[in-house]
């Protein structure tokens, strides 16, 4: 679809097609394409994000999981941040949401009341970050040769796993997979990660970092399965596993970086539901 996709972690991505190979001009059915090529090819739903900057796309993708599209435009952004709780903002994590509602700040209409000053003096140099944030300026850009911060791979069942033996076959072929890719690429990374996703959508992660990469294929899928018996997998129904590698060596170097242009096109907006952005 587009060259300019910048990978955000193992499933999401942020695409800038402001040009794409489809020659669409609306970023709103070229997301919904992309959605429906994703469940014909894998069976799997996948949510969807469009708007004009990387926060706002990153927001509206996690609005509707996990299968909508919403869609915010930029005549819609300041009603919609200024309802949004802080918790809800892009780079907002608990502890900030925390300190922010013990300043009186709940929403994004309330942190736009703050001034930058304000703002700068109680949370250091993320203030001009949130000052930006709530009132939808992000200037970041698209980043496609970034240096890649991991690798790893997923596997969703159809029907929940409750059988440990048989979550760790699961795990040891995705090892494989992801081992083999590590030396294509010659890739050497220092921290691996286990992921589980149980059937009622929690989601855990389990790492360990070393000094130096695992040396073989059987350290690290041996490292992978003890991850694993950390988890509850086998007591609680899974629903997906997932290995990844990261904090490779020399990934300290500076990317290439790309202008995120967004063209909603003609009649890229799909009727608006109340209270709710807007969805297609």
């Amino acid at each position: 679809v587009t060259n300019l996709v910048e990978p955000l972690s193992l499933d999401e991505a942020y695409l800038d097609v402001t040009e794409n190979k489809l020659n669409e001009a609306s970023a709103t059915r070229l997301a919904e394409w992309i959605r429906q090529r994703i469940f014909e090819v894998t069976s799997l739903t996948a949510s969807a994000g469009v708007s004009y900057n990387k926060s706002l796309a990153k927001i509206a993708s996690d609005w509707d999981k996990p299968d909508g599209l919403t869609v915010i435009t930029p005549d819609m952004a300041e009603s919609f941040l200024t309802n949004l709780p802080v918790s809800k903002f892009w780079g907002v994590g608990p502890v900030t949401a925390g300190k922010m509602k013990e300043e009186g700040i709940h929403s994004g209409g309330d942190l736009r009341a703050w001034p930058l000053w304000k703002l700068s003096s109680i949370f250091g140099k993320s203030g001009p970050w949130y000052y930006n944030l709530c009132r939808g300026i992000d200037n970041r850009l698209v980043e496609p040769k970034r240096i890649r911060k991991s690798l790893g791979k997923e596997r969703t069942f159809g029907e929940d796993v409750d059988n440990l033996p048989e979550l760790s076959d699961f795990l040891e072929n995705l090892c494989e997979t992801v081992w083999r890719e590590l030396k294509e690429k010659e890739l050497d990374g220092r921290t691996l990660t286990v992921k589980v996703k149980y059937a009622d959508f929690k989601q855990i992660t389990r790492s360990r970092s070393f000094y130096s990469p695992l040396p073989n294929l059987t350290s690290f899928t041996n490292t992978a399965l003890e991850l694993l018996g950390e988890s509850e997998a086998g007591s609680r129904p899974v629903r997906l596993v997932g290995v990844s590698v990261s904090s490779f060596i020399g990934e300290d170097r500076p990317g290439e970086a790309h202008q995120l242009l967004l063209d909603f096109g003609n009649n890229s907006v799909p009727e608006q539901r109340t209270n709710s952005p807007e969805y297609a």
